[in-house]
């Protein structure tokens, strides 16, 4: 029972993670502007190239969060040892590599404490969603192999 509750907070947070997370990356011009005026200066000098990263960033961020939302229908209809939630855990890799790239030009750009520590975070998430996939794709073909045995 608390299983469920667990699961449905869940799900609704994903849902509230992923509609704020479109409201941040559209205001994020007028976020970064702001932030060079009163936070950093040189965020300011560098406006578009940090509006580019953060706004990829952002977006990377959405997928992750969408594929979430995917991987939590799946338990809730109790069927989670599925193929799609193997791609979804690789498409998670690979964005979190991507972020990892990202914020590794911002160092060189702008570094900072927060920076490293975001790259740190997502390497360790693309590295654990990656081996995660590999773990469900073995788990979906002994499911498989099960459902086909009588």
């Amino acid at each position: 029972m608390n299983d469920n509750k667990l699961i449905l907070f869940t799900r609704y947070l994903l849902d509230i993670m992923f509609y704020s997370g479109i409201l941040v990356v559209i205001t994020l011009p007028l976020t970064i502007r702001l932030a060079g005026q009163y936070y950093s200066a040189e965020i300011g000098r560098q406006y578009w190239i940090m509006l580019i990263i953060f706004g990829l960033a952002g977006i990377c961020g959405l997928v992750i969060v969408f594929q979430l939302r995917k991987m939590i229908r799946t338990v809730i209809q109790k069927n989670c040892f599925v193929d799609n939630n193997t791609k979804s855990l690789r498409v998670m890799g690979k964005v979190s590599f991507l972020i990892v790239l990202l914020f590794v030009v911002k160092c060189v750009l702008l570094p900072t404490p927060a920076t490293f520590i975001i790259v740190l975070t997502f390497f360790i998430a693309g590295l654990f969603s990656h081996v995660l996939s590999l773990v469900f794709a073995e788990a979906v073909s002994y499911k498989e192999e099960n459902d086909l045995t009588i």
